[in-house]
């Protein structure tokens, strides 16, 4: 699962750079209309990135107030929410990929923006991490949770490297909770989940309430989760019509089979919002002081 991730990745980071940009992330729509401009999808995810912050309630002042200040981005991609984040706050931050491509490209983008001496970039696996205990003051996980085999280990790697009084930021697909009357989701369900897992190499799905009663038992303050679906509703559209753009189709050929296998699978994605089986959900908390 983890190569297959890695391979996916490497082949195509091009492809996803072309039609995303700097961020690799959805973004967040202030009105759920799919006929956006390409310049509205460009700050939708920056938005994103900014209504995240909001949510979990991370205050500018506070963190320019202290002298040495650390950010960790889960799943960082080609490093644009890192650079983000270190330019907003000023902060010292460790951006880990599991793709060696991606990785090489955040180092080179962020160097020619000169923020090489804030930011440092690892191939890591983010469930065998290098770091101490307690060593960030906001551990951020955008649109990389979905990917993670093991949730439990996940959530609790977050944790742990997380400062006493440090926020957790995940932002990650789900699944739809369950009703109190069942104990498992629809077979037409499974079925729609087993091929996005197939098109994305992604693990097992969990809801958000899994991921909160994790938090949970790990003793965690302030656990706070919502449904962002709907905000994200034009995002896909918006990949879709990229992709079939020039550039986007050139990009698409070069890719090669994982490029087309993902763009093919697009369609699923929607379904999936439309059904509303899949869920675009925030889930952020505080680790005690």
């Amino acid at each position: 699962m983890k190569k297959g991730v890695a391979e996916l990745q490497d082949e195509t980071f091009d492809l996803w750079e072309d039609i995303c940009g700097d961020h690799m992330h959805h973004g967040f729509y202030q009105h759920a209309d799919s006929a956006v401009s390409d310049s509205d999808h460009r700050l939708a995810q920056v938005r994103m990135i900014e209504e995240s912050l909001r949510f979990a309630g991370v205050s500018t002042r506070k963190i320019r107030s202290q002298r040495e200040w650390w950010m960790w981005d889960v799943g960082c991609g080609i490093g644009g929410s890192t650079r983000y984040l270190a330019r907003k706050y000023g902060a010292n931050c460790v951006g880990f990929a599991i793709s060696p491509v991606q990785v090489q490209r955040a180092q080179a983008l962020t160097a020619s923006q000169g923020l090489d001496d804030k930011i440092s970039f690892q191939v890591a696996d983010a469930l065998d991490q290098p770091f101490p205990d307690g060593q960030f003051d906001l551990v951020w996980s955008m649109d990389s949770g979905q990917h993670m085999p093991d949730k439990k280990k996940f959530v609790s790697e977050l944790a742990r490297v997380a400062a006493p009084g440090g926020t957790i930021i995940i932002v990650t697909w789900c699944h739809r909770d369950l009703s109190p009357s069942e104990e498992s989701l629809m077979p037409e369900e499974k079925a729609l989940l087993d091929k996005l897992c197939s098109d994305f190499y992604l693990p097992e799905w969990c809801s958000t309430t899994d991921y909160v009663k994790l938090l949970d038992s790990l003793s965690l303050q302030d656990i706070k989760a919502a449904d962002w679906s709907e905000y994200v509703a034009p995002f896909w559209p918006a990949m879709i019509r990229q992709a079939l753009t020039f550039k986007g189709f050139i990009s698409l050929l070069c890719s090669g089979w994982q490029g087309i296998k993902g763009a093919l699978g697009m369609p699923l994605i929607i379904r999936g919002y439309k059904m509303g089986l899949v869920k675009f959900a925030i889930i952020t908390c505080r680790k005690p002081e």
